[in-house]
């Protein structure tokens, strides 16, 4: 079924009218500008959905190739790079991260397994001195410094969201595994047998393609309220947001300067595999679905292997976000909160709206990327599609 329905291009299967519903109404209700979202049931696309503006300066319109920055979406990715590694033999997640990285073993590092790195257990979310950004975009002196770093806390005795520090951690692993720069090796091994639309490191070639980010904060300053005011769940996040020493800021601001500018080209052509993949909702949920089942004959990870990566290794109260969280090797793991589609989902959001998942019990992929980056706990954008799907699915 195809749908032009107020804007909305592309085509959803009989029984997934819902998720087209839930787009148009975050048009309509929820502030999206330009955003693309994409299912795959059983092995192929059941819906494929595209509408709006691609960049707001010029007004150029979001077609079916428009590619979005996902933040730490890109995690995932990362992630199933590593594990892709493992299922070949050339990488033990439980082997010292020391073993295939000797630097690394500096400051009690030495027995710190790959595994802590995808869980967000090492402790190294963030850095005493910050490397002049610059220098991070060139990759060695990220990892340099992050191989000399002092870990936080006992690595394992707790888990703390390493927010920019993960793709640097991960992708080194990879990189001294394969001989391949994580994003090279993502291109190589994961996006051209599956012919992904999915950067990690964005080639010039593509740039004209990318869509141009919107910012908007929240409605309401929660630190400027009593802390007595606000939900006793969040006072402790809250509180840290206004620590200037808390791991919750000094874990993005691990450059100089902190800010990073992600509508710049040097940004996005460098390679920053926390939070700078580049990609369409169908490359996104189309990555997810070869994990879960076949897409065109191409299967990435076997049933074995996502049972070890989607094992929770991560729970509870984490020392950086200061919130309840869970987390398997490298994938964020449903919560209360964020109940996807089923308790064995696995998957990734990224800062300010995108998601991308994957749930084996449903055989079921999902992709969503926008350019309005809501920075609102209460953005119901992603969580209205995913009820949607639920509804299709039980519908």
């Amino acid at each position: 079924m195809t749908t032009t329905i107020e804007g909305i291009q592309g085509e959803v299967a009989p029984g997934f009218e819902p998720v087209r519903e839930a787009f148009a109404a975050n048009f309509e209700r929820h502030d999206d500008i330009g955003a693309a979202v994409c299912v795959y049931h059983r092995g192929r696309p059941v819906v494929d959905l595209w509408a709006g503006t691609a960049d707001p300066d010029t007004g150029r319109p979001w077609t079916p190739d428009t590619l979005q920055l996902v933040y730490s979406a890109t995690k995932g990715a990362t992630a199933t790079a590593a594990h892709l590694l493992a299922q070949r033999g050339e990488l033990d997640l439980d082997a010292p991260v020391a073993e295939y990285w000797p630097e690394f073993a500096a400051h009690g590092k030495a027995d710190i397994p790959v595994r802590w790195l995808l869980s967000h257990r090492a402790g190294l979310a963030a850095l005493d001195r910050p490397v002049p950004l610059a220098d991070a975009l060139t990759w060695h002196p990220m990892a340099d410094a992050l191989a000399a770093q002092r870990p936080a806390w006992t690595p394992g005795t707790a888990h703390g969201y390493h927010g920019r520090t993960y793709g640097w951690l991960v992708g080194e692993v990879i990189r001294r595994v394969s001989g391949r720069t994580p994003g090279r090796y993502f291109a190589e091994e994961i996006a051209a047998p599956l012919d992904l639309d999915f950067f990690i490191g964005l080639p010039e070639s593509e740039r004209d393609r990318v869509s141009r980010m919107a910012y908007r904060q929240p409605t309401v300053d929660v630190t400027t309220l009593p802390l007595e005011s606000i939900p006793e769940e969040y006072r402790a996040a809250v509180a840290a947001m206004l620590d200037p020493d808390s791991l919750a800021n000094r874990a993005f601001a691990i450059t100089d300067p902190a800010q990073i500018d992600f509508n710049s080209p040097e940004v996005q052509a460098a390679e920053i595999p926390a939070s700078n993949g580049i990609c369409t909702a169908r490359g996104l949920a189309r990555m997810y679905a070869s994990l879960v089942g076949e897409v065109d004959g191409v299967r990435l990870l076997t049933p074995e292997t996502v049972a070890s990566a989607t094992t929770e290794q991560s729970s509870g109260q984490d020392r950086v976000l200061m919130l309840p969280m869970r987390f398997a090797s490298g994938y964020m793991l449903p919560t209360d909160h964020v109940p996807l589609t089923g308790p064995r989902a696995f998957g990734h959001p990224g800062r300010g709206g995108s998601l991308g998942f994957a749930d084996p019990d449903h055989e079921l992929a999902f992709g969503y990327v926008m350019n309005h980056i809501v920075e609102d706990p209460t953005d119901a954008r992603a969580a209205s599609l995913v009820e949607a799907v639920g509804r299709s699915l039980s519908g």
